[in-house]
């Protein structure tokens, strides 16, 4: 048998050019997260107004994202991405140059949020779809392993150059009252040229869909309900997408509005205590995204007994951090969760990308995206409502609890057993 070494990714320049590109966006898109809370904070100095304008970019990029997986499989996913992050550069271009001439205003704001939320509907499935285009199947899983690892070292090495930027190009408002105006209209301008790195890269890639585009059949929506479709004909996947949306309700609210909770009522060093806390959850998927594929190899095509009995330790975790009362031991115990965490995801995204059809890949990424960020605000909403009646404790550890039992109680599902288990005959309708 032979044991020629894989060629390397990079060698492939399409790939090299996509990452290469996006590590820049990347890094700069952590200047506008961290521009923008600061921004809407030094106009209005109400918490309920950052709320506001968070929602007005999760909600369209929610409402959206199954059209915007439409609109991928019927066109090239290269240029749908092109196209997002074009509208995306120019949004954050004007928000640049509204800070820095001091014409900027809560109304242009919300309305510029709501652009970005939107034009992010389509990048997201038509980043997912590009990428098993570039390369083999067998390299997908190192391929997302990468990428994963760049959006990690962004989260962790961006925000903190921004908030230094921010800070150092301080300079009073000019005319509308808002301090750090200088330093906010640099951070966004930053965001907005690196935007040009990877509008650049994808213009120098080409891709198969490219050259042989697919005829649309029927209308954008009757394509939506298609993708639906598919993924609930295909029983396995049919079976983690439901999965993953019950992780999502149990998961996603109590870490996004228990974190900030824990940080400021319990541990000693307020919002820096928030920010220790999340740098080490983020370098714990790091660590984990390398992992990914040895524990792969490991389970030996078990893959959703896996995933399974990662979430059951995830449910554990998060009803032990009702016991923390310290920064360290959270973020310890947030760092081996963002471990495993890791793990999980690079090794499911893989596996869904080697199983669905390229045509199909667009509709398939939408619709587990939306599965979290769809379900996610609304699971935060919950949970907020829940802290009126409830300690953060009883949060904690009842939805860890319940989590844990879920994932224990589906390992005799044969559905979500089979994950992994072999490579598949694909059959989806067309």
């Amino acid at each position: 048998m032979s044991t020629a070494p894989r060629p390397s990714l990079f060698a492939n320049h399409n790939f090299t050019l996509l990452f290469g590109g996006s590590t820049i966006s990347a890094i700069g898109d952590q200047f506008t997260l961290v521009a923008l809370p600061w921004l809407v904070l030094k106009l209005t100095g109400d918490p309920a107004a950052l709320g506001l304008v968070l929602a007005a970019m999760a909600l369209p990029r929610a409402a959206f994202m199954l059209i915007g997986g439409a609109v991928v499989d019927r066109m090239s996913p290269r240029r749908v991405l092109l196209g997002a992050r074009a509208v995306n550069a120019l949004l954050v271009s004007l928000l640049a140059v509204l800070v820095l001439a001091g014409a900027i205003g809560m109304g242009m704001v919300y309305a510029l949020a709501l652009g970005i939320g939107l034009s992010t509907a389509f990048a997201y499935p038509a980043g997912s779809a590009i990428l098993p285009q570039l390369i083999p199947p067998q390299q997908l899983q190192p391929a997302n392993a990468l990428f994963m690892g760049m959006r990690q070292l962004s989260m962790i090495v961006g925000p903190a150059i921004a908030g230094l930027l921010i800070s150092v190009g301080a300079h009073g408002g000019r005319g509308n009252g808002v301090t750090d105006a200088s330093g906010l209209g640099l951070a966004f301008g930053i965001d907005a040229v690196s935007f040009l790195f990877s509008l650049g890269s994808l213009m120098l890639i080409r891709i198969h869909s490219d050259r042989h585009p697919k005829a649309p059949v029927g209308g954008v929506l009757a394509n939506v309900a298609s993708g639906i479709r598919n993924v609930w004909a295909d029983l396995p996947l049919r079976a983690f997408i439901l999965y993953a949306a019950v992780v999502s309700v149990f998961v996603g609210g109590p870490i996004q509005v228990g974190l900030p909770v824990l940080a400021d009522t319990r541990l000693n060093l307020g919002a820096a205590s928030l920010g220790i806390l999340m740098t080490a959850n983020g370098g714990g998927m790091l660590l984990g995204s390398a992992l990914s594929g040895v524990a792969t190899r490991l389970v030996r095509g078990r893959l959703g007994l896996m995933v399974l009995g990662i979430d059951s330790l995830a449910g554990l975790a998060l009803a032990t951090l009702a016991l923390v009362h310290s920064t360290f031991a959270g973020a310890v115990l947030l760092a081996c969760t963002g471990m495993l965490a890791g793990i999980a995801q690079i090794a499911i995204v893989s596996w869904i990308q080697r199983r669905v059809a390229p045509e199909m890949m667009g509709r398939t990424m939408s619709v587990l995206m939306f599965t979290f960020m769809g379900l996610g605000p609304l699971s935060a909403a919950i949970a907020g409502s829940l802290l009126k009646a409830i300690s953060l404790p009883e949060l904690f550890v009842g939805a860890g609890l319940m989590l844990t039992a879920i994932a224990l109680g589906c390992m005799g599902n044969p559905a979500l057993r089979s994950i992994g288990a072999a490579k598949p005959d694909i059959t989806l309708a067309s």
